[in-house]
């Protein structure tokens, strides 16, 4: 089993940054992708960015050139530094890994709260 913890989430204003946290641990062996996922009130879950354990990074096209995803694997942790932030980035973001494919998520966090006020 492996458990996600998240932190960072909060309120911010429109154009304000925020970091995400999410650290692994139990058996985390194999664990190859993490990335963030965010679901907004009545929408589908989307994949914001991904990295691979090689730090290979994939950003979705709403979010690019204003999130950054890194990782730590020493410390088996991934971050998502959140910058200009807007009103339709307000979701809650859930942390994810996958062994293979983060489009195939094997554990999710419990999800953080941002709202971006305008």
């Amino acid at each position: 089993q492996v458990f996600l913890e998240e932190s960072g989430g909060g309120l911010v204003q429109s154009g304000g940054s925020l970091r995400l946290s999410c650290t692994a641990s139990g058996i985390i062996r194999g664990i190859n992708v993490m990335g963030w996922y965010r679901q907004a009130p009545g929408k589908q879950r989307e994949l914001v960015a991904s990295i691979t354990r090689r730090g290979y990074t994939y950003h979705a096209d709403s979010v690019k050139g204003r999130f950054t995803i890194s990782r730590d694997n020493a410390a088996n942790t991934a971050y998502l530094q959140m910058n200009s932030l807007k009103p339709e980035d307000t979701a809650v973001y859930y942390c994810a890994a996958s062994r293979v494919d983060i489009v195939k998520v094997d554990y999710w966090g419990q999800g953080t709260q941002v709202t971006v006020s305008s």
